[in-house]
């Protein structure tokens, strides 16, 4: 059973702001870096919290639990119309589902994905996942597959906003640079977005140039345990 997770849309206005004071620290402009508050793995009273507080760009990992999330808020007032991220691995079947309620693709990597996405979702904005540290466990296509991929969304259609990556495993300062490769890599194929940094390592990230976090824990403390497969099939 998950253990039960009250935050209040005070708690995260505060820690939002502390968030951002850490990008100033930094050397960025909390005004012009997206800070996506990753609610996966939370119920949706966290991410009513979020929107309650002012964080319209909200993350999920896990597709039922999306449009679940997505559904119960919709009609809720006074929260603001949020705009739903996709952030973890993507299998082509669940796209379909997602189709109606996500506002940015973060995680395309492959071309069967963008095919699909485009089927369902014609002209949906996406960012394509690059994996800069080369670790098997890690999304993304490899940094000289990136420009034919973007390539390949275009001409399907879709609006490439930019690129993400996930940071090496490790001590914040081993994912630097990768980081600074990602955004050379943007620079290169003129892309705007470079959605990389979490909760230990947005320092690296806004001082290698990114223009999104992914923030969970910063936010909302630790992520419940996920049940043991079979035990919660409406969270799955």
């Amino acid at each position: 059973r998950r253990r039960a997770v009250t935050v209040s849309p005070d708690d995260v206005a505060r820690r939002a702001a502390d968030v951002r004071q850490r990008v100033a620290d930094a050397g960025g402009s909390p005004d012009q870096i997206t800070l996506v508050a990753v609610t996966k793995g939370f119920p949706a009273s966290v991410a009513v919290a979020a929107a309650t507080a002012g964080m319209v760009d909200l993350g999920e990992n896990y597709a039922q639990e999306l449009v679940a999330k997505a559904v119960e808020m919709v009609d809720l007032f006074p929260v603001p119309p949020v705009r739903w991220h996709w952030i973890g691995r993507l299998q082509s079947n669940k796209v379909r589902a997602l189709a109606p309620v996500v506002h940015l693709w973060q995680t395309v990597d492959r071309p069967a994905l963008i095919h699909e996405i485009a089927r369902r979702a014609p002209g949906a904005a996406v960012l394509i996942q690059v994996n800069v540290s080369d670790e098997p466990a890690k999304g993304g296509c490899a940094p000289s597959d990136t420009a034919e991929l973007v390539a390949q969304a275009r001409d399907h259609g879709l609006a490439v906003r930019g690129l993400m990556t996930v940071g090496r495993t490790g001590p914040p300062a081993d994912a630097r640079a990768g980081f600074e490769d990602l955004a050379r890599l943007a620079d290169r194929l003129d892309l705007q977005e470079r959605s990389m940094g979490m909760s230990a390592d947005l320092e690296v990230a806004v001082q290698a140039g990114s223009t999104m976090i992914r923030v969970g824990g910063a936010l909302f403390g630790p992520r419940p345990a996920r049940p043991l497969p079979g035990s919660d099939p409406a969270n799955r």
